[in-house]
């Protein structure tokens, strides 16, 4: 694959020679490439041409810049080689001259709305970490026992649970990590309600890690972003609670560097649980980007279009409450992806 330029009298300059600066011109960079996929298969380029901000760009940003305007999925490595600067106008790559661009405004059809539930069943006794008890359900006021103050005819139930607040589909707000962050109660509801949403796909990947490459083509600012593992799969047996995907710093830190409202994860925790430091919850918390973790379903939702809602009670003095997690998209949306390396997820 290769791209060339339309001018043909753009004036090259290796790497290492010359004013760099850019303030003569625009600089776009040459370049031979080679991407290695995370679930197998690579690419290769030659003579590439990208728009970049300034002639020094490194080759790990100009790796970045690259993945962004191909619009790559589960991208493993990219190696550049043969560079050179060459000062000519851009041409308008993708990702590149806005990278920090703001959210786009979601597909809202006037039809029909269709609304994908994405939380796990609560019930008596279940595991959703290994080491944490599961919930205990049941009745405070029974139907029989109701009888004998309500009219004849006229009854209720009134239930009673007692759990940790880590059970099944859980948001967490940052004072799950941070004793002076937002409780349940302080966080603001736009934080975790109605947000414009964003799939990434890194399912069947061989590997744990969910580093930044992975992240790369996605818009996120503004954007709840969900993170297809396809863990959600062992949810209810032993497996689930072992050798889990993850998010690692890298990623953490290039989702809270381009604004994501929130992100979450079908899988047992977004950090690597044998890290004590927990350095995603730690970043993300920080940054005040809520966390919801257990997610299920993700399958079933198109890469974006959709609304994403994860709504906790307002508990005082608590960090982490079960939701009802789901997706709110058209009916007419189409769900199904080929999730091929090279599809554009914008």
């Amino acid at each position: 694959m290769s791209e060339h330029s339309d001018d043909q009298g753009g004036s090259a300059v290796r790497r290492g020679d010359g004013d760099r600066s850019g303030t003569g011109g625009q600089w776009r960079i040459r370049f031979d490439a080679e991407v290695v996929f995370g679930n197998g298969g690579g690419l290769e380029t030659r003579g590439f041409l990208l728009d970049v901000p300034d002639a020094e760009i490194g080759d790990g940003e100009l790796a970045e810049l690259f993945v962004r305007h191909l619009g790559l999925l589960m991208v493993d490595k990219v190696h550049i080689r043969s560079r050179e600067a060459v000062r000519e106008p851009h041409k308008g790559s993708r990702g590149v001259t806005d990278t920090a661009g703001g959210p786009r405004e979601s597909v809202r059809g006037q039809g029909a709305r269709r609304i994908v539930d994405l939380s796990h069943t609560i019930r008596h006794g279940m595991t959703t970490y290994p080491g944490l008890p599961g919930p205990e359900i049941g009745e405070h006021l029974t139907r029989d026992a109701s009888r004998e103050v309500y009219a004849p005819g006229t009854e209720f139930a009134i239930g009673r649970i007692s759990m940790v607040s880590n059970t099944g589909t859980y948001l967490d707000s940052p004072f799950h990590r941070f004793g002076a962050g937002h409780d349940l109660a302080a966080l603001p509801i736009d934080r975790f309600t109605d947000l414009d949403g964003v799939v990434v796909r890194v399912q069947d990947t061989g590997g744990r890690a969910v580093d930044r490459e992975a992240l790369l083509p996605y818009d996120v600012p503004g954007r709840a972003v969900l993170i297809h593992t396809g863990w959600d799969r062992h949810w209810g047996t032993d497996r689930y609670g072992h050798g889990h995907p993850y998010l690692t710093a890298g990623a953490v830190a290039l989702l809270v560097e381009r604004g994501a409202a929130l992100v979450g994860i079908d899988s047992l925790n977004i950090d690597d649980t044998d890290d004590g430091t927990r350095p995603a919850h730690t970043g993300l918390l920080a940054a005040g980007i809520p966390v919801v973790e257990h997610l299920r379903g993700l399958d079933r939702l198109p890469p974006r279009g959709f609304r994403f809602h994860a709504a906790p009670p307002a508990v005082e003095a608590m960090g982490t409450f079960p939701v009802r997690a789901y997706a709110l998209l058209d009916d007419d949306g189409d769900t199904n992806d080929d999730h091929e390396p090279g599809a554009d997820p914008a």
